[in-house]
């Protein structure tokens, strides 16, 4: 049976908007200052997955570059990706939400306002791809 996938993405401390589902953080680092047991309360996210954020070294590679220039934001998700899919662990953590999106509403967060500039943009058309 082929299941429709139930995938959406959010910015991380924005209000749970209906039908979102479980809120999965794909960040490096947790939010600061924010205890665990109130991670929900605050609008963060009910689970927190790193393995599925970019490296910090991939990161600084990009940190000073002019983020309004397309070429740029490609290169960056472009790296992200083959990041992410070298290794079993980032394969196998893609493959698994995917399935849980099968099955369950779901979607993926992080800090980034703007989501044309964010690695979740990226990440959410990976996971369909393995859907």
């Amino acid at each position: 049976m082929n299941k429709r996938l139930r995938l959406s993405t959010f910015q991380i401390g924005s209000p749970r908007k209906r039908g979102e589902g479980l809120r999965i953080s794909t960040t490096r680092r947790p939010p600061r200052g924010v205890p665990k047991s109130r991670r929900k309360r605050y609008g963060n996210f009910d689970v927190w997955l790193p393995a599925l954020a970019p490296t910090e070294k991939l990161i600084r590679r990009f940190k000073h570059r002019d983020w309004e220039n397309p070429s740029v934001r490609k290169a960056f998700f472009d790296s992200y990706e083959r990041e992410l899919l070298s290794t079993a662990v980032g394969r196998q953590n893609v493959e698994f939400v995917a399935l849980v999106a099968k099955h369950i509403r779901a979607s993926i967060g992080c800090y980034c306002e703007d989501e044309s500039f964010c690695h979740r943009s990226r990440l959410f058309k990976i996971i369909k791809g393995f859907a």
